[in-house]
């Protein structure tokens, strides 16, 4: 009876996926370094965003070597607004692997592709089933909902026991010598039709051995008992504009923006009035030879885990005399030129309406 409702339900979504799927460049390819180059760019990002930026690197960078070769600021320009940029400077890592010590191929199995720099359990298994046809299922978020609605497996998806659960329960039922269509459909359903949010049970071809849908439990599963927890900074950014350009530099610390250009930058932890900011030992210096020229409204920026509260605060320079940029050496840029640096979205959001 297992194997029975399983082949039913693999049969149904494959001829669904056949009817419906959406026509994506990457679907038409088997050519590695373009499945990882889709699979890297759609991790937390949905297609219709992903789709302009995949076309643009393959553009740019058509083969794996085009992108080892290229400048990292230069992949970081086109990664603008993509977020989590560790996955662009991983990617960089990577194709230089592949590049210089491959020959520039690809490994050919699951468990050799794991081990590039950037690549986990889940892009593994779609460069292995789409590229090489090799059985292995590939298991996201979409996978998970489809098979917990389906099959009524309700234990918790973040837990080491769920993912284990999930996954074998993906491999058993992958059908031999068919992995990427049967991976592409499952992944697909749970997109377009077996959604987060409203499922389109009605227009559903498994619906009628479907438990959520027989039990009413939905909008219960999957079960994901991890909380997300967001934390709010407060970022005060000093424009600073000497001679018609502007400072900006380049940030090496570890975190969400490291290797991206941005301005002058106090943190708080809690929301303080400009004027306090002014007040800052820090910019004692500065402003004895600079003019305000303006402070932006507060802009609010949502990541995954975190808040940003951004205040824009405009110095025009007088001179640039101070021991400030004696001591600095500070980086001005023309605004042609600050235009094609890699920058945090919020801040390119910013300069491209204000200037």
């Amino acid at each position: 009876m297992k194997a029975l409702k399983n082949g039913l339900f693999i049969d149904k979504l494959k001829f669904w996926y056949e009817k419906n799927h959406r026509k994506l460049p990457w679907r038409e390819t088997q050519n590695p370094y373009f499945i990882w180059l889709s699979e890297i760019i759609l991790q937390q990002t949905r297609v219709a965003q992903g789709l302009p930026y995949y076309l643009k690197f393959v553009e740019a960078f058509p083969t794996i070597k085009d992108f080892a070769d290229a400048p990292e600021d230069d992949i970081l320009r086109l990664w603008q607004g993509l977020g989590y940029y560790s996955r662009a400077r991983n990617m960089h890592t990577t194709a230089k692997i592949i590049s210089e010590q491959m020959d520039g191929v690809f490994p050919k199995d699951y468990n050799s592709l794991q081990k590039l720099k950037g690549v986990g359990t889940y892009t593994a298994a779609a460069i292995a089933s789409f590229s090489y046809k090799e059985n292995v299922a590939v298991v996201d978020g979409n996978v998970y909902r489809v098979l917990s609605r389906f099959f009524g497996i309700e234990t918790d998806i973040s837990s080491p026991k769920g993912k284990k659960e999930f996954s074998e329960l993906a491999n058993e039922i992958v059908p031999k010598n068919d992995s990427a269509a049967h991976n592409q459909a499952i992944m697909e359903f749970g997109a377009m039709l077996c959604t987060p949010k409203n499922p389109l049970c009605n227009s559903c071809p498994v619906s009628d051995a479907c438990f959520a849908f027989l039990h009413n439990k939905q909008p219960f599963l999957p079960l994901n008992l991890k909380k997300v927890k967001i934390t709010t900074r407060f970022l005060y950014y000093f424009i600073i504009e000497n001679e018609g350009k502007i400072f900006m530099k380049k940030r090496t610390e570890k975190g969400i923006w490291n290797g991206l250009f941005d301005f002058l930058m106090i943190e708080e932890l809690e929301n303080k009035p400009v004027e306090n900011i002014l007040e800052s030992e820090e910019l004692n210096d500065i402003l004895k030879t600079a003019t305000i020229e303006n402070i932006s409204e507060k802009y609010f920026h949502q990541l995954t885990h975190q808040k940003l509260e951004i205040t824009f605060i405009h110095l025009k320079m007088n001179n640039l005399e101070n021991d400030f940029f004696v001591k600095n050496k500070p980086n001005f840029y023309d605004f042609e030129h600050v235009e094609n640096l890699p920058k945090p979205i919020v801040i390119a959001n910013f300069l491209k309406k204000f200037y």
